[in-house]
């Protein structure tokens, strides 16, 4: 790998006066915004709570990364929640379905998939938030925390979390309105919903811990992604805090 690979990117996706990027033709058709697997067995989430809860500025304050977690399941609803908290749909107006953390152009290319390994009521295994329903699609059962400690540069912290957030990106999402500088957004995008993550989980008494950090053919594999118009681009683990 070329060690200009960075820099080239941050040059070639700039944006100059004068000489804006244009389209030679229409960009088609605006793809979906959300990803779905039909044939998937669906698992019901509870509604999540949008009222109370703890405050902002003090669950800022606690926030840290959190490597090691207690042996007790997660519960159901606490997951509820984190999902919602990431990118749930909080209101939909105007044919957009708007969501908990924001979008360049409300395109939101990011899709979230769980590796389960201590939920309670949820059998292991890989699944994936249908975010429009609010709603897990079950696509793997099994045990995946070798695979996913694998994966993430083999940090432990992914196989003894209770639960792996595991983002991908859909590029053409973006990349349909924004050409090459969607690369970009779709980055900053990731971080919105991962810090989004962060503080609920302390918000509901847990901690997690963000990766970045990963063998990105190993993660796709897992997900069954082919790196190219869809790859992972992060990761997050979540669970109680061992005290």
């Amino acid at each position: 790998m070329s060690a200009n690979v960075g820099p080239d990117f941050q040059s070639q996706t700039k944006y100059r006066r004068g000489a804006m990027p244009k389209r030679s033709a229409p960009p088609g058709p605006k793809p979906p915004a959300v990803k779905t697997y039909p044939e998937a067995s669906r698992v019901a989430l509870e509604t999540p709570d949008d009222a109370d809860g703890e405050g902002l500025w003090d669950t800022i304050r606690r926030r840290r990364s959190v490597r090691h977690y207690d042996d007790p399941p997660m519960g159901a609803r606490d997951l509820s929640q984190l999902l919602w908290a990431t990118q749930g749909v909080t209101r939909r107006a105007e044919g957009f379905a708007f969501r908990a953390a924001p979008s360049a152009g409300a395109l939101y290319p990011v899709e979230t998939y769980l590796v389960v390994n201590r939920v309670e009521g949820l059998e292991a295994g890989l699944y994936h938030y249908a975010v429009g329903d609010h709603a897990l699609e079950r696509l793997k059962g099994g045990d995946f925390r070798d695979a996913i400690a694998r994966a993430a540069l083999d940090q432990g912290v992914a196989y003894f979390a209770h639960c792996v957030f595991v983002w991908s990106a859909v590029f053409e999402r973006s990349a349909w309105k924004y050409l090459h500088r969607a690369w970009r957004y779709v980055y900053l995008d990731a971080g919105h919903v991962a810090q989004n993550l962060a503080l609920a989980a302390v918000a509901l008494g847990l901690g997690s811990c963000q990766i970045a950090a990963l063998y990105d053919d190993e993660a796709n594999q897992l997900l069954g992604l082919d790196g190219e118009t869809e790859s992972v681009i992060y990761m997050s683990t979540v669970g109680r805090p061992k005290a």
